[in-house]
């Protein structure tokens, strides 16, 4: 009878164990990784109530923990954005809450839209960063910055860096959701660097990973220097 009321005993413990520690993946997953219900919790979470917060949705706290109110602000953003109104936050609503975050002209409801430009440009420029070159030297992140730049001050692609980074197909963070993922503090750091004048691309337009471009076109490019893994071009 011992024995058996011990492994009871034993089961409850590892049971209470597992459920109360959320696992490693849930920890390092990032906003769109993972589909995200009311009771969930990660660093997913977390960055969730960061962006609702941002926007002026009341979360309720930035804990990581997917509380009522976390969910009260996720449907009160749905509803405001023609999404599905159910509390979930699929791949559908993360990726459009974080362009709404990423946003310079959305004011409506959003203490963002108050921030001054360059905090906006920052931001985005970390994403893409992030997004495009997390695996770099510090120089090729400021690099792939460099080139948003050098595009947007060629007036050739768009006139703000939002409309630079959000051009179609321009770049591929945006295209598979990576410019969605919080940026980390290098990005940042490498964004500001850019901003402040500092290219390593030498003025380049485009860049691209010679192992796996396919295009013709762009090999067409001049090419003017590389930096880790891509070339740069003008």
């Amino acid at each position: 009878m011992r024995k058996h009321i011990k492994s009871i005993t034993i089961f409850i413990t590892l049971l209470m164990f597992f459920t109360i520690l959320p696992s490693q993946d849930a920890q390092a997953a990032y906003l769109g990784d993972r589909v995200l219900k009311q009771s969930m919790q990660g660093y997913d979470v977390k960055q969730l109530q960061q962006d609702l917060t941002w926007l002026g949705y009341d979360t309720g706290g930035t804990e990581g923990i997917f509380g009522p109110k976390t969910l009260s602000a996720v449907k009160h953003f749905q509803a405001q954005n023609g999404l599905a109104v159910d509390g979930i936050v699929g791949k559908q609503t993360a990726a459009a809450l974080v362009r709404q975050v990423s946003n310079p002209g959305n004011s409506a409801n959003s203490s963002r839209g108050l921030l001054d430009t360059a905090r906006k440009d920052l931001t985005d420029l970390a994403r893409l960063i992030y997004g495009e070159a997390r695996g770099e030297s510090y120089t090729g992140k400021v690099a792939v910055a460099a080139v948003a730049l050098n595009r947007l001050k060629s007036k050739i692609f768009g006139s703000t860096i939002q409309e630079v980074i959000f051009q179609p197909g321009a770049f591929t963070a945006v295209s598979d959701g990576q410019f969605y993922l919080k940026p980390d503090a290098s990005a940042f750091n490498a964004a500001r660097d850019a901003l402040n004048g500092w290219d390593p691309t030498g003025g380049a337009l485009y860049y691209w990973n010679p192992v796996t471009a396919t295009s013709k076109w762009v090999w067409s490019r001049p090419i003017i220097t590389t930096i880790g893994r891509h070339v740069f071009a003008k």
